[in-house]
């Protein structure tokens, strides 16, 4: 294995200069190619470029664009001489970017067009360390300007090509010198996990971390050289940048495109990808719409695809049981299964051919001719859309990591995957189920806290040790903060989350406590907790204040027979909707993702013990427990 993911690339070019690397959509809809020996050859001439605009191993730069070509190729160039990366998307906030860039203290960035140019302009008092801005788009001259006023040399992206050409000329070999250098153990990037509506935590990463995933996932992952590969997650996210080294030590395309239905389905056709990794929420929009057109068809055509995937979840069922396809937490009895499901499986086995033939070969048909399998990270993957595609014979593999750990721990393989568990832990990395209390180390079947240790765990937050002292234990273990539990075989079964960060079904990582703050503004909140792990949006569980309650409805002449009765009042209900949206809004620094779209009023205090720890402090894990039913109903229409 090659110590730095620049070395990666530069065997990867050597063993296939001439396969596309990358396919970008220009603005008629077709896609252009770059070559292996293109993206190599762009990366070191924008290495180059850094070097020759004073950028020295180790210095840090803000890398703030979505997905596009130029991405990886600066990214690698930037890791190329030693320096490191701080990216962030174009949705990241004003908020987000002061925090992230003050921290980091960056002297050079790169922003993808004028838009984010701007942002950063607006905070320059908070950024004196900040030199130079490379754009990808350049501004127009008004913002130029006003950089300019601000001591600050906007430059395109072309130019710094050029400028590293040129310094390639004069300085041969040097930045190839300065590429041989890497090592394992350096920092290849600073992510950050959360912006100013949670503490910014900047997970420093290093080749090593990244190069660790690589061995097995090749094998988990399997790719061919010249394959196409879809990428539609946000690049500057881990989970789509460790795919994306993974697409490139394979010697595979990747294709841009985005997570729109019409545009992805387009796509699909177009290219015909095999791997089409995504959030949950990717293939439960392709779900949706499959069902969507169904009802739209209606009468028969509808009766005869709800036929058909029923046979075909009941025979997966009984395959699954038969060939030992489900979580295992004690002996399994496979003879025993065959004996009770081989004669219903046989009998089921000929509608299930032809509900493939006449419905499932179709759907099929939508991924393009070339598709393998699909994978769901960065959120879970419901049991039901995993359970479909299952039986229509869609491999959808879902995998479990976190930015900590780089970010893999375990995913399903693609060759013979397992139902309901994300994967055993991939070569590298150790994973432990203890208890959530005392920390005593739990059996094979026992539920409790995961912890994980390897080569892809992160060195640590930047800045910030008494953050990681609180997430690294002294022998080198990582708290993941999720629950659940062994399987015999070592798969991971997710089966909750004890850590406060809430990830939503399309990614989106949630602080709750900054948006639980505001809330307990309201003079009705006595206490509010936000919910919301694995759903399409937050909800949160209001505690009441009986004494504001009572005057607010003595003060507007409210009557009502009892209290339980007041609260399930309209007015009640306006009255906390109206509190909600008014606190929880863009206009106090919230992301649209970030805003609760219902609620649960619930009365009774807290408790050490109970709801509470001894410190007072929430303790999530069982709240969705004692208010499950309260939660049930605020995601109702998710079921």
């Amino acid at each position: 294995m090659e110590q730095t993911l620049p070395k990666m690339l530069r065997k990867t070019t050597s063993d296939f200069p001439e396969i596309i690397a990358q396919l970008s959509k220009q603005k008629d809809g077709n896609f252009a190619p770059v070559t292996y020996r293109e993206l190599y050859k762009t990366a070191l001439d924008a290495g180059a470029g850094l070097l020759s605009n004073g950028v020295v191993r180790g210095d840090l730069i803000g890398l703030i664009s979505d997905n596009r070509k130029e991405w990886q190729q600066i990214s690698m160039g930037i890791m190329s001489i030693g320096a490191i990366d701080v990216p962030r998307g174009c949705d990241a906030t004003i908020n987000d970017l002061e925090a992230i860039l003050s921290i980091t203290e960056c002297k050079y960035m790169v922003a993808e067009n004028a838009s984010q140019i701007k942002k950063i302009l607006s905070i320059r008092e908070k950024l004196p360390s900040l030199q130079k801005i490379i754009a990808f788009d350049m501004p127009g001259q008004e913002v130029l300007e006003e950089a300019e006023k601000n001591k600050i040399e906007v430059k395109s992206y072309e130019s710094l090509l050029k400028e590293g050409q040129t310094y390639r000329i004069e300085n041969n070999g040097k930045i190839e010198e300065e590429l041989e250098k890497g090592q394992w153990d350096d920092l290849a990037c600073i992510i950050f996990t959360s912006g100013t509506t949670g503490t910014p935590k900047g997970v420093e990463l290093t080749h090593g971390n990244f190069l660790t995933q690589l061995d097995e996932l090749q094998e988990r992952i399997f790719l061919n050289p010249g394959e196409v590969a879809l990428s539609v997650l946000p690049v500057w996210h881990v989970f789509e940048r460790l795919v994306e080294y993974v697409i490139l030590i394979q010697a595979v395309t990747i294709c841009y495109s985005k997570p729109i239905g019409s545009i992805l389905l387009a796509d699909l056709q177009k290219v015909h990808p095999v791997l089409l990794p995504a959030v949950p929420r990717v293939f439960e929009a392709v779900y949706d719409g499959i069902y969507r057109k169904m009802r739209k068809a209606g009468g028969l055509t509808y009766a005869l695809f709800n036929f058909f995937v029923k046979v075909a979840i009941i025979h997966s069922r009984m395959q699954r049981k038969m060939l030992n396809q489900n979580p295992c937490f004690t002996r399994y009895y496979t003879v025993a299964w065959w004996f009770i499901f081989f004669i219903p499986w046989l009998l089921l086995w000929p509608l299930k051919g032809l509900g493939n033939l006449i419905v499932f070969r179709k759907i099929k048909a939508m991924l393009g001719k070339n598709f393998r399998a699909g994978v769901a990270g960065g959120g879970a993957y419901p049991k039901n859309i995993d359970e479909f595609f299952w039986a229509i014979g869609v491999n959808i593999v879902e995998g479990y990591g976190m930015t900590e750990t780089a970010p893999v721990i375990g995913v399903r393989p693609i060759s013979c995957p397992i139902f309901g568990n994300v994967g055993s832990p991939i070569r590298g990395v150790k994973a432990r189920i203890v208890d959530p209390e005392d920390g005593f180390i739990l059996k094979r079947g026992e539920f409790g806290s995961i912890q994980v240790k390897g080569g892809t765990v992160m060195r640590g937050y930047y800045k910030r040790p008494d953050l990681t002292a609180k997430v690294m234990t002294v022998d080198g273990w990582l708290d993941t903060g999720d629950l659940g539990m062994m399987t015999i075989h070592d798969e991971i079964v997710i089966k909750g989350r004890k850590k406060d960060t809430i990830v939503l079904r399309g990614g989106e990582n949630v602080e709750p406590v900054p948006i639980e703050q505001k809330l307990n503004e309201s003079r009705f909140i006595k206490q509010s907790v936000i919910v919301g792990q694995d759903q399409k949006y937050l909800g949160a569980l209001i505690l009441v204040d009986e004494e504001e309650i009572k005057s607010y409805a003595a003060e507007n002449g409210l009557q009502y027979d009892t209290y339980e009765n007041l609260l399930k009042s309209d007015d009640i209900l306006k009255l906390y909707d109206s509190e909600i949206n008014t606190l929880v809004n863009p206009k106090n620094g919230f992301k649209m993702f970030e805003r609760i779209n219902k609620f649960a009023l619930i009365t009774k205090p807290f408790e050490v013990g109970v709801e509470l720890s001894a410190k007072q402090e929430i303790m999530r894990y069982r709240l969705t427990e004692i208010y499950k039913e309260q939660i049930a109903k605020i995601f109702e229409e998710e079921q």
